[in-house]
């Protein structure tokens, strides 16, 4: 797996860490529930910090200990794989290294004392309250769709709409049983009815009332980047509301009015007409984001962004389950099951799991570079070229790529991605747009000026944020 002489010299990260054979079995579950809860990792056990190797014979008891560390202080339970490898330790004599390999996890994990850890860098982090019902929610150890909405009641539902669902269906009884008893949209309680978050976003008379983001925001821009300003480039901006069927029919009936077609004559002597992108890939990525967008976060909308080179999809929330970048094509996970149910249900949704795959193939039938995903803080983004060409940025080269930057928490990565987007961003404007108090972004952009990461160029009021580059 690794070399003495990496195991001893390599960088700790997301997802290797190095540990005294001192450290405590009960404190060894810390890094195990934050590499299991991100991305998975190693831990060394017998090597210092600084790289110094003491090795692990002569504590073949508590070595045992460590090996249990994931059965009898995580919940729920971690299984690990190890290996030795052996070395020479500081001392000159011949010792081993204990290697213990964490698999990412679909669950989410607790030490002892129901804390929850999440590796961010080379730090195990402790999450709030509010970022371990995100994970969870991310995780699909909870959906967001199945929690109950303070105040809504059965007068918010619309039962015409959940009739004509149970029609499309074929499902016999009646509408409040198929909320019920069928699709569990809902909740008999002792004073009404639970409702829920899914029921309010398919089948709401006003879902935007209690999810005033939940809706699709169409943004056109003049040329191949976007800018802000005295040189804002919008020349379209159109917001779609209503339920999940409403804006998902609505925005793509209007987006297909903007997709480019060009006509010419082929070699057999008949003129050929051309989309500028394939239907299905356009449609994919749109009906995509509204199937898995996080409708937990609460400051932003989905963002459907036309350039001249290139369409672009900006969901709110990171990628799901095990999802990740290198594993997409090939791995599928729902955050929200059932409106991915009724989606499919209306055919917007074909089988589960093969439309990325169709949108790479398409794609390069077509001549076109394949799509391109990003994560970017919270959002996850698509963007999909209509030529051959190389990516160009979607926003003005202002400062420098954010990932030249390293560790940073999730909240100063947010602010500094909020700088780099846009340099002349106030503090309460973060503050609104990101969810983060006041009082947090002050002190975070305090402590990224102390560490020489950002600088303020000119006034408070007239001047700009710039990105130091480290």
């Amino acid at each position: 797996m690794y070399t003495i002489q990496q195991l001893q010299t390599m960088k700790e990260n997301q997802t290797f860490d190095r540990k005294s054979i001192r450290i405590e079995p009960k404190a060894l579950a810390t890094p195990l529930v934050a590499f299991a809860n991100a991305d998975g990792g190693t831990l060394a056990i017998g090597i210092k910090d600084n790289g110094e190797i003491e090795g692990i014979k002569g504590h073949e008891a508590k070595i045992n200990e460590f090996l249990r560390v994931g059965y009898d202080f995580c919940k729920p339970t971690i299984k690990v794989e190890f290996e030795t490898t052996d070395c020479i330790d500081s001392e000159g004599k011949d010792n081993q290294v204990l290697l213990i390999k964490v698999h990412q996890s679909q669950n989410v994990h607790t030490n002892q004392a129901d804390e929850v850890f999440y590796r961010v860098g080379d730090k195990s982090k402790k999450l709030s309250f509010e970022e371990r019902l995100q994970l969870m929610y991310d995780k699909g150890d909870r959906f967001y769709e199945d929690a109950p909405v303070k105040t809504a009641t059965l007068d918010d539902i619309d039962m015409d709409k959940v009739s004509d669902y149970a029609k499309l269906i074929g499902y016999s009884k009646s509408p409040l049983e198929l909320l019920t008893a069928g699709k569990k949209f809902i909740t008999k309680t002792d004073n009404g009815y639970d409702i829920s978050g899914g029921a309010i976003l398919l089948f709401g008379k006003n879902p935007q009332h209690y999810v005033p983001r939940a809706r699709l925001r169409f943004i056109k821009y003049q040329g191949v980047i976007e800018k802000t300003g005295t040189r804002m480039n919008v020349i379209k901006d159109t917001i779609f509301e209503g339920t999940i069927l409403e804006m998902l029919q609505k925005s793509l009936d209007f987006v297909g009015t903007q997709i480019k077609e060009f006509t010419k004559l082929g070699n057999d002597g008949k003129f050929h007409t051309k989309s500028e992108y394939p239907e299905f890939v356009w449609k994919e990525i749109i009906v995509n984001a509204v199937c898995h967008r996080d409708y937990s976060i609460k400051g932003t909308d989905i963002q459907i962004k036309m350039f001249d080179d290139k369409l672009v999809v900006e969901s709110p929330g990171t990628l799901p389950g095990l999802v990740r970048l290198d594993n997409m094509r090939n791995i599928h996970f729902s955050r929200n099951p059932k409106i991915a149910g009724f989606l499919k249900d209306h055919t917007y949704v074909k089988e589960f799991g093969e439309g990325i795959d169709r949108m790479f193939i398409e794609m390069e039938e077509m001549g076109l570079p394949a799509p391109k995903y990003e994560k970017v803080a919270f959002m996850t983004k698509v963007i999909v070229k209509n030529s051959a060409e190389t990516y160009e940025p979607i926003n003005e080269p202002i400062n420098e790529p954010i990932n030249e930057l390293i560790n940073l928490s999730d909240t100063e990565q947010t602010i500094m991605n909020a700088i780099t987007r846009n340099p002349k961003i106030s503090k309460p404007k973060i503050s609104k747009e990101y969810s983060i108090s006041e009082a947090t972004v002050k002190r975070t952009i305090d402590t990224l000026k102390k560490r020489g990461l950002i600088k303020r160029i000119g006034s408070n009021k007239g001047g700009y944020w710039k990105i130091v580059k480290k």
